[in-house]
Formats: C-alpha cells, structure tokens, sequence
C-alpha cells in the first residue's frame, strides 16, 4: 500500500475533540500475520468539543473484528467506516467502547503502529501511528492512561516490553506467556 502523502495541520483549523478517552485497556496477542488486539476505552464527552453526538475514531491497515458499546454488540447500522475513519453515531455522554482488530506486523512497512523487523516486534506511534494498531482519536490532545497486555509464544518473544511498570508475567498456556504493564501518567496514543 503506498504511503500517503502528509497534509497541512493549521492552528486556524483546530477544533477540540468531540471526546476524550480517560483509560485505555489494550491486549495483544501476537502473531506475525494476523496479531489481534482487543482494546477497551472509557469515553466521555469533551465539554468543550462538538456536541453531534458522535465518535470519529482514526484507523489505518486494520481489519474490525468487532465493536461493542457499554457490553453491547454494534450492529453496522450504528457505525461507519470511511477513509480510515470509523463514525460512530448517536454516542452516549459517557460510554465503554470495546474494539477488537487484526493487524499483519509482518505486512507493516510503513514503520509505525505494530511492526516486524528482523524478526523482532516494535511499535511506533508518535505521530499518528496507533491508528494502525486499532481504532482510536489518534492526535495529540486525547491523553488517556493506558494498561497493555502482551501474549505472546515463549520460544519466540522471550522478552516483552511495554511503556510503564511492569506487572507479573504469568504461563498462558499452550507455550505462550503474558505479562501487563500500566502507564500511570495520561500519554496520547
């Protein structure tokens, strides 16, 4: 897929966010040519933003497994997926928005999101590279605190590191091993 091209940000443009996510809860489960990543956000509306009354989430190179709000399934009537943007309409004030995607790290040379190199995993999302993880307000001004769980095979992602401290890794099984690491300071994604 070629690159696209960068566009002009212009202070005169900027408008707040019509929502902000206060915590992010992401599990990867690794795997070169298809890693699934389930993430978890607590959403709220931004009292200064637009009050339309729906969520723009930025994605780029994924493919949506599922979506659900406050525990319930969306139907494709409820959302829409457009020019690497996911709407979704008629959002509640406050809400837990539940994504589950699949990514090919093997298949990323673009070198930001999550990506494959030598046989190694990396992430690289500064600036607008977490949308190629799942879907997300991927700009500066949404801080959230973020939990990542990693799982991954033991024989062939011995270590596993994350932004944060560091939780116990535990045996998940079937040759695989997790660990989770939270990030106490709000960061962007």
């Amino acid at each position: 897929m070629p690159q696209s091209a960068p566009s002009e940000t212009r202070l005169a443009d900027y408008r707040p966010p019509a929502f902000l996510v206060d915590t992010v809860d992401l599990a990867f489960d690794l795997d070169e040519a298809a890693t699934t990543v389930r993430s978890r956000l607590e959403v709220r509306r931004n009292p200064e933003g637009d009050s339309t009354g729906s969520l723009l989430l930025d994605g780029e190179a994924l493919t949506l497994v599922r979506i659900a709000l406050d525990g319930s399934e969306l139907g494709a009537n409820r959302y829409r997926i457009d020019d690497g943007k996911l709407l979704i309409s008629d959002m509640p004030d406050k809400a837990v928005l539940e994504i589950e995607t699949r990514i090919a790290p093997k298949d990323n040379t673009e070198l930001s999101g999550l990506y494959t190199s030598n046989g190694s995993y990396f992430t690289q999302c500064e600036a607008e590279g977490f949308r190629r993880i799942t879907y997300f307000p991927d700009r500066p001004d949404v801080m959230a605190r973020f939990t990542v769980t990693v799982t991954a095979d033991k024989t062939r992602v011995p270590v596993m590191l994350s932004n944060g401290n560091p939780g116990v890794a535990a045996d998940a099984g079937n040759g695989r091993h997790r660990i989770t690491w939270a990030v106490p300071h709000p960061k962007p994604g």
